[in-house]
């Protein structure tokens, strides 16, 4: 599997027991989604290799105790500290209203109520404090927030997200067109 058919789902932070059991930080609003996952792929040499759960069971808050069936010690649980963990993407829940994964928009409208169109959604720039749209059209960039006062809705069928920009933002980017 490649990792570009995958989502990150957490890392692997420390040790839990000399039996091999490993503690996992997720990266997830939801950590009790994923304590009846049966395996998981642990990225190593930079391939995904899928590890098969005994038992997943979630530990202070966002941290999920895996025991895996080809990890019984401490030396076999030191190699795999620091691990990435990833799903493939289909195993995402999926999400309705204004809730959306970043990876299902690329690709959709941007529309603004007042000035139409703000072009295709090329990428999330999830880098910075604050999420970003980036839109293109007509060879220019523009770069959105993410956040509830901006979004007004998410239509999957049309591929569009409606939007109300901040005055003078549109303008910033494209020009008065």
């Amino acid at each position: 599997m490649r990792k570009e058919d995958c989502f990150f789902l957490g890392k692997i932070v420390s040790k839990y027991s000399y039996k091999g059991e490993v503690l996992a930080k997720l990266d997830t609003d939801d950590p009790q989604d994923y304590e009846q996952l049966e395996s998981v792929l642990l990225e190593q040499g930079g391939a995904l290799i899928p590890f098969f759960i005994r038992e997943a069971q979630l530990h202070k808050s966002s941290l999920l105790r895996l025991d895996f069936e080809e990890v019984d010690d401490e030396e076999t649980a030191d190699a795999i500290l620091g691990a990435e963990l990833y799903l493939p993407l289909a195993a995402l829940p999926p999400l309705e209203g204004n809730r959306f994964y970043y990876h299902e928009v690329i690709g959709f409208e941007l529309v603004d109520q007042e000035a139409g169109s703000l072009g295709t959604i090329q990428a999330i720039n999830d880098q910075s404090s604050q999420a970003l749209f980036v839109a293109e059209k007509g060879g220019k960039e523009m770069l959105l927030p993410i956040n509830d006062d901006i979004l007004l809705s998410v239509d999957r069928d049309k591929q569009q997200i409606h939007v109300r920009c901040p005055e003078g933002l549109v303008d910033l980017y494209y020009g008065s067109e």
